[in-house]
C-alpha cells in the first residue's frame, strides 16, 4: 500500500485508515480478525475517538482488551483518537481534555497515542486551555503528535495563536458524492451556481500549503450521512456506471475505486474505513494502489453530479 510521511511527523502513515467506531458489538476474535486483516492489507494507522460506543470509550476498550501488541508491534502502528465531544456539547477545556486522554490510555491499554485529534470545532474554545493542554500531554510522553477534525483554516489559525505544537492532521468528510471542499474551487466565481460556494474556507489549499494531511471520513457516503452512493444506481446510476467499468479494468471492486479516486488527490488524503467486515477492509484498502487516470478521476467527479465550467 502507499504510504507517505504524515506531515511534519516523521511518522511513515498507510494512505488507508482503519476507523473502529462500530466494535463495540464484536468478539474479541472478530475484532482480531479485523485488525488482521488492516495489517495485511497494508494498513498501520487505527482510528479511534473517546465517544464511540455506548459508554465513553468503550470502542477503545474492546480494541484494547481484544489487540495485545508487544513492543516492537505497537511502534509499528500508528494509534489515533480523538476528543472534545461531549453529551450534547463540545468541550475543549484543558480539564475535560487531559481526563478524556487519561481514560483513553487506560482502555487502549497503551502508553501513549500517537495522534490525538480535537474532533469537532467547539464555538467556546479557548486556544491558551488547549495549548496547556497539549503542552502537558507532549511533556509527559502520552501524546507524540496532534490534529484536529472538521475544522475550518479560520478555526486553525485561531488554534495556532497559542499551541505551539504542529497540527499534523485535519479529518473531514470527503468522497466522490460529498467533494464540496474540492468541487467549488473547480467552479469558483461561477454566479448562481451553488457548487461554487466555499464552505470550509478552502481547507484542501490550506493543507496542502501548511502542511497538514487531511483524513477523508465517510468515503462511500453521499451527503452528511446520507446514505452509500456505491451500488446505488436509483440516486447515482452514471456514477454505478462509470465505478463498475473502472473496476472491471482495474479488477478490484466498486468501492476500491472510490477510495483510489480519493488517494488520486495531489494533498495525500488518507481514506478512513469504517466497515466491521475483514473482507470489505482487504477489498477497499486496494484501491489505494490503482492509479487512476486524470481523465478517469475527473469522469468519477462529473458522474457524481459536479460540473465542470
Amino acid at each position: 500500500m502507499k504510504t507517505f510521511e504524515l506531515a511534519q511527523s516523521g511518522v511513515q502513515v498507510s494512505s488507508v485508515i482503519l476507523g473502529l467506531m462500530r466494535i463495540a458489538t464484536l468478539t474479541d476474535d472478530q475484532i482480531r480478525l479485523l485488525y488482521k486483516a488492516a495489517k495485511d492489507s497494508g494498513i498501520n494507522v487505527f482510528d479511534h475517538a473517546d465517544i464511540y460506543g455506548d459508554v465513553p470509550h468503550q470502542c477503545e476498550a474492546r480494541f484494547g482488551t481484544a489487540v495485545k501488541m508487544s513492543a516492537s508491534e505497537r511502534e509499528e502502528v500508528v494509534v489515533q483518537s480523538k476528543v472534545g465531544i461531549r453529551s450534547g456539547f463540545f468541550d475543549f477545556s484543558k480539564d475535560h481534555i487531559l481526563q478524556r486522554v487519561d481514560g483513553s490510555l487506560a482502555a487502549l491499554k497503551t502508553e501513549y497515542i500517537d495522534v490525538l485529534l480535537l474532533h469537532r470545532p467547539d464555538a467556546l474554545v479557548e486556544p491558551e486551555e488547549v495549548a496547556e493542554a497539549f503542552e502537558t500531554l507532549h511533556n509527559s510522553g502520552k501524546v507524540r503528535h496532534f490534529g484536529v477534525s472538521n475544522h475550518t483554516p479560520g478555526q486553525i489559525r485561531l488554534l495556532k495563536t497559542a499551541v505551539r505544537q504542529p497540527l499534523v492532521a485535519n479529518q473531514i468528510q470527503l468522497s466522490i458524492a460529498h467533494a464540496p471542499s474540492i468541487a467549488f474551487g473547480i467552479a469558483a466565481n461561477m454566479a448562481g451556481l451553488d457548487q461554487s460556494v466555499d464552505r470550509d474556507g478552502d481547507i484542501i489549499n490550506y493543507s496542502r500549503t501548511h502542511d497538514m494531511t487531511l483524513q477523508a471520513w465517510s468515503p462511500f457516503q453521499r451527503g452528511f450521512f446520507g446514505g452509500v452512493f456505491v451500488g446505488d444506481r436509483e440516486n447515482f446510476p452514471k456514477l454505478n456506471i462509470v465505478l463498475d467499468e473502472l473496476a472491471e479494468k482495474y479488477g478490484v471492486s466498486p468501492s476500491a475505486i472510490a477510495v483510489s479516486w480519493i488517494a488520486r488527490h495531489t494533498a495525500n488524503i488518507q481514506t478512513v474505513l469504517g466497515t466491521t467486515t475483514p473482507e470489505r477492509v482487504s477489498d477497499a484498502a486496494a484501491g489505494a494502489d490503482v492509479s487512476l487516470t486524470r481523465e478517469e478521476w475527473y469522469r468519477l467527479f462529473t458522474s457524481a453530479g459536479y460540473t465542470l465550467p
